[in-house]
């Protein structure tokens, strides 16, 4: 059990424009502290005691200028560790419209390197997963949107949902022991980091985005992206479940100062009303004798049960935009995360017996005391077997034969009947592939065969090509190329290296196979020269402890060990390539996704302007009679238009005239016709 109280961190939006009087102490024991200077304003008369000064601790502080990949490292990785280990763990964003919520939890669409928290948590999941081979790790997705106290299944597969009320509601289930259950919420397998990318994409898709003042792409509701992690050790019954939130909350604006209307005021109430119960939750955990906490009061504080002051490692990161005129908002927000340190969860290691595992375990147990009691009491039988037991059987040893674990083994009991049919069943390929490894050697032995008369009769053919040749030599001429050759100062090493390649015949084929499947040539030198010295060791009759240290070869050995380092580093940049490209790939996709999104609506907007504009087209038309009359001759006189006097800007209202009448009679369904 690990209790703690939920940490709090702070992030400072950048800000262009000119910001309020901050400062930011990081170096403080128990954490980090931030304050916010306010000057008085003269407007509120000489008597004024408001504070200038607002102080707030939090555990770490990080200013404009931080990166994502920090913001990672020292808020997402912790929890996630935790999460790996069998705890419940959440992560949460609070703050204003336009504060950098989304951007710190999900990240920019623009760049690879602005991924937030959400992306980077699954990349390190699923590296880990690939580091513990001796664990099997499965992964469940769920993302859920609460919009204006509705919850939305973002994943659904089965709904091509073009609205948000096109997806599948989602609604709060409370079961005797205050568990709560989330119905119609689907939890989507993802096997690789990219499926569950993919996933991510596919619910960021689906949210609800509005414009608003404060932000142009604004979510309008809260999001929260659940992995569900089930971690097992191979053979073992004991399971470790842990869950992991990743939640973007709306924005926690004044209606007043938003300035919205309509369908946004709407939103920004119900937004308000959800974290005001929020807010209510934390308060009643905060206080020691409040005996009832009012969870049920919304479908966000219902979700985050555990999160608030049960079963988890909670963080929070407070987004602070310090311009003036959010002065007052980012004040609120520390305050808010304040009364959110205070609580105090009881994180407890999610381990369980899997009944589907301990059955199977106890049902493999009672069949293996069975048999043994039936060879004790040794009772046999005679009939012959079944259709249907031999088609067990045949199953079984065929599941036998596929099987890479050694651990596995094929039970059948004390009856001789299967066992000997199974001897039978294992038998017969092994006959079979005692008689194909036979008409193999016998195909070799005949090719070998073929080969060796071939290579006579061409020993043969030189020979006799030598013997044609030879007597048209001098004798002279050839007894002077010995006596050189004998003579020579190389002649005892050209005889050596003949008598060590005789002996090395074979190497040398190795030394060929090598240099042919060998691509990097440090390699294949490294070899060569180490068969070399086994060699000579061996013509020299060396032993052992006579070998001698070959500097040449040891800075080979060097070399080889650097192009390893290089090609495993190549290997890992090529791998966080392809996971870059396919984000990049996924953010294209989402760009396009929304672009046919956004024409979608204008097209139903100007359609519907076109119905209104039909309703007072006659007026249009009888207008247009006068014109089409002065026009019968192709001409207007200058009479009936006002004109300016400048020749080139009249001729201008003239074309002008004369093509808004073609139209008008096109739209009137008389003859257009083209007016010069």
């Amino acid at each position: 059990m690990v209790k703690q109280t939920i940490q709090i961190f702070g992030r400072i939006k950048p800000n262009k424009k000119t910001a309020a009087v901050y400062s930011v102490d990081s170096e403080e024991q128990t954490g980090a502290s931030l304050e916010f200077v306010v000057p008085r304003d003269l407007a509120d008369g000489f008597v004024n005691n408001k504070r200038e000064c607002y102080k707030f601790r939090f555990q770490r502080v990080f200013d404009q200028a931080t990166k994502q990949e920090e913001i990672f490292e020292h808020i997402a990785k912790p929890v996630a560790d935790s999460v790996l280990a069998g705890y419940n763990g959440t992560i949460f964003a609070y703050g204003q419209t336009g504060s950098g919520k989304t951007f710190t939890i999900t990240g920019g669409a623009e760049r690879y390197s602005d991924r937030g928290i959400v992306p980077r948590t699954l990349s390190y999941l699923y590296e880990r997963f690939s580091q513990d081979s001796n664990m099997v790790y499965t992964t469940n997705i769920s993302y859920l949107e609460i919009y204006n106290e509705m919850g939305y299944d973002l994943l659904d597969s089965r709904h091509e949902a073009s609205r948000l009320e096109d997806l599948p509601k989602v609604m709060v289930m409370e079961d005797p022991d205050q568990n709560i259950h989330l119905r119609n919420l689907s939890m989507q397998q993802s096997a690789n980091e990219e499926e569950a990318l993919n996933l991510l994409f596919l619910g960021d898709t689906n949210r609800m985005i509005a414009e608003t003042p404060m932000n142009q792409a604004s979510t309008r509701s809260h999001c929260i992206f659940t992995v569900h992690l089930c971690r097992r050790e191979p053979g073992s019954a004991t399971v470790r479940r842990s869950k992991l939130h990743l939640v973007d909350l709306a924005g926690s604006d004044r209606v007043s100062k938003t300035g919205l209307d309509g369908q946004l005021l709407t939103e920004a109430k119900y937004i308000n009303l959800s974290l005001h119960y929020l807010e209510q939750v934390i308060i009643a955990l905060s206080e020691k004798n409040r005996s009832h906490i009012p969870y049920r009061n919304s479908m966000l504080t219902s979700v985050l049960r555990d999160s608030l002051g049960g079963n988890c490692t909670t963080t929070m990161i407070a987004t602070l935009a310090v311009d003036r005129r959010n002065l007052d908002e980012s004040i609120s927000t520390c305050r808010f995360a304040q009364r959110v340190a205070l609580i105090k969860n009881e994180a407890i290691l999610n381990e369980e017996l899997d009944p589907a595992l301990l059955i199977a375990r106890l049902k493999r147990e009672v069949q293996s005391l069975k048999e043994e009691l039936a060879m004790v009491t040794g009772e046999q039988r005679d009939d012959q077997l079944t259709e249907e037991e031999i088609q067990k059987l045949e199953e079984q040893v065929k599941a036998f034969l596929d099987d890479t674990d050694p651990d596995f083994t094929l039970s059948l009991g004390p009856d001789m009947r299967k066992i000997q049919y199974c001897f039978s069943l294992l038998k017969s390929p092994v006959a079979t592939g005692t008689q194909e490894e036979k008409e193999e050697k016998e195909e070799k032995e005949e090719n070998s065969h073929h080969s060796a008369a071939e290579v006579d009769k061409l020993k043969e053919m030189l020979q006799q090509r030598d013997n044609e040749i030879s007597p048209q030599l001098s004798m002279g001429k050839k007894e002077a190329f010995e006596t050189f050759i004998r003579d020579h100062k190389d002649n005892l090493t050209i005889e050596d290296n003949k008598s060590l390649l005789k002996q090395s015949g074979v190497i040398m084929t190795v030394f060929a196979i090598l240099y042919k499947i060998c691509p990097h040539f440090s390699l294949f030198e490294i070899l060569c020269r180490s068969l070399y010295n086994y060699a000579i060791g061996v013509m020299g009759n060396h032993t052992d402890s006579e070998e001698e240290y070959d500097p040449v070869e040891e800075n080979l050995r060097k070399h080889i060990e650097q192009e390893k380092l290089a090609y495993k580093s190549t290997i890992d940049h090529l791998k966080a390539l392809r996971t870059e490209i396919e984000h990049l790939q996924l953010l294209l996709e989402r760009a396009k996704i929304k672009l046919h999104k956004d024409f979608h609506q204008w097209w139903s907007q100007e359609a519907s302007s076109l119905q209104v504009t039909d309703l007072t087209f006659p007026y249009y038309v009888a207008c247009s009679l006068w014109f089409h009359s002065t026009l019968a001759t192709s001409t207007i006189s200058s009479s009936s238009i006002p004109l300016t006097g400048d020749q080139q800007t009249d001729a201008d209202i003239l074309a002008f005239v004369r093509a808004r009448v073609v139209d008008l009679q096109c739209l009137g369904g008389g003859t257009c016709q083209t007016s010069t």
